[in-house]
């Protein structure tokens, strides 16, 4: 590595014209040793030569600017240093970066529009492509992957047993608590199990799996299938000759099908027994009690109404976490943002389609 040699600038005056000879290395390290300029009328325009000028840095253009601020007017100034003075200029007059023309209001109406319809269109195709794979694993069970399948069961499903099961536990045990509160000043405070009950098997037991499977399995599924994007190992597959959907898609799809009814099943008897618990530790009701009025009062249409619900919405998480992972272009800035998107769609979905079904099972009186 070359030593840092010794700045100099000295004043050249040629009749009406004054010019700041600029030489050796205009660095960090070297510009402690800066002799003093000989005088000059720094109101007048100055000419720099920069032809004996070594090496040079930010630091060292700010002071050749600070010296001359007429310095990116001169002419016969390398391309480079015209740039890096323009640039260091730029930064000492804190330029601001332009802003960006704000487009009018029906431009950016259109660009979302048209947004929105390119996403159902892919949406489109891409239960297109997941029917015709289902189809086909079904006519040929063979093209099933048993091992991929018993891999996203085992990830998505069985792994999130216990954390489904304290969640539900606890929602029971607080359904319980403010509703026994709330009907002992009415009078009625032997409907809670009623209470519990209705709300668990209808609607706690199927939305809090669903909730926590878009968290964990829609981000999951997306974060695989977008890193395989990334480092193309997807294309390695299709020139290979295997089928993306039978191959990614499908087991993580029948995956959620089969473990969220259990998930279901196992958050239902949780939130019951939350409830049982705190039945039997605050209002003294016994847990044989608790069950015979619970067999007695809720009816078992209850149960089905909350099961009916569980296959569309694995298949919504299922879809989305799969969907967004495969629309991954190779940037890890996109990766992430389609991850999120993935999870805040099934979310969506969840609550939406909950809320759908709930309007639907009343108009039928269900």
């Amino acid at each position: 590595m070359n030593p840092e040699s010794r700045p100099e600038i000295s004043v050249r005056k040629e009749q009406e014209k004054t010019t700041l000879v600029l030489s050796g290395d205009w660095t960090t390290q070297s510009l402690a040793d800066l002799p003093e300029t000989g005088s000059y009328d720094s109101s007048a325009h100055l000419e720099i030569d920069c032809s004996e000028l070594g090496r040079i840095d930010s630091v060292g253009a700010l002071a050749i600017l600070t010296l001359a601020p007429e310095v990116t007017k001169s002419e016969g100034l390398p391309e480079n240093l015209t740039r890096l003075f323009e640039l260091v200029d730029a930064a000492t007059q804190g330029a601001d970066v332009p802003r960006a023309d704000r487009q009018r209001l029906h431009i950016r109406l259109g660009k979302t529009v048209y947004q929105a319809g390119e996403a159902l269109r892919t949406s489109a195709r891409f239960l297109g492509k997941l029917e015709v794979s289902l189809v086909r694993s079904i006519v040929h069970p063979s093209r099933i992957r048993p091992v991929a399948l018993a891999s996203s069961i085992q990830k998505a499903g069985l792994e999130s047993l216990p954390l489904t099961a304290i969640m539900t536990f606890f929602i029971g045990a607080v359904v319980a608590l403010i509703g026994s509160d709330l009907l002992e000043q009415l009078g009625a405070s032997e409907l809670v199990v009623e209470l519990v009950g209705i709300s668990v098997l209808r609607e706690f037991g199927v939305l809090i799996p669903a909730i926590l499977l878009a968290g964990r399995s829609a981000s999951t599924f997306a974060a695989q299938i977008g890193a395989m994007r990334m480092n193309q190992e997807t294309e390695a597959m299709q020139v290979m000759g295997i089928d993306l959907f039978d191959a990614l898609v499908l087991p993580r799809f029948l995956s959620l099908l089969i473990t969220m009814p259990l998930l279901s099943v196992i958050a239902m008897i949780a939130g019951l027994a939350g409830g049982l618990v705190v039945s039997w530790g605050i209002m003294g009701v016994s847990p044989i009690l608790f069950v015979e009025r619970l067999e007695s009062a809720v009816d078992i249409r209850h149960f089905w109404v909350g099961m009916a619900k569980v296959p569309v919405l694995a298949a919504v998480i299922a879809i989305a976490g799969c969907r967004h992972g495969l629309a991954v272009k190779g940037d890890v800035e996109q990766l992430g943002s389609r991850v999120t998107v993935a999870v805040v769609q099934a979310l969506f979905a969840i609550i939406f389609l909950d809320a759908a079904f709930a309007i639907l099972f009343n108009v039928f009186g269900i």
